[in-house]
């Protein structure tokens, strides 16, 4: 995957898990919230990764 792939994947899952925290502490819901944090912390690694393969040039 490149730069541009990883980083729109990160976005969606940052999104995504802002979505399902947010439903997760509006219905005390404790376990949709931890789903919620992992996604956005998955959507966080995404966004780095694509930094660096931006960085040096997709080659990884």
């Amino acid at each position: 995957m490149g730069e541009a792939t990883d980083k729109l994947k990160a976005a969606g899952n940052k999104a995504a898990g802002a979505i399902k925290e947010g439903i997760g502490k509006a219905t005390d819901n404790e376990r949709l919230e931890a789903e919620g944090k992992a996604q956005k912390a998955k959507g966080t690694v995404q966004d780095v990764s694509g930094s660096v393969k931006g960085a040096f040039g997709d080659k990884i």
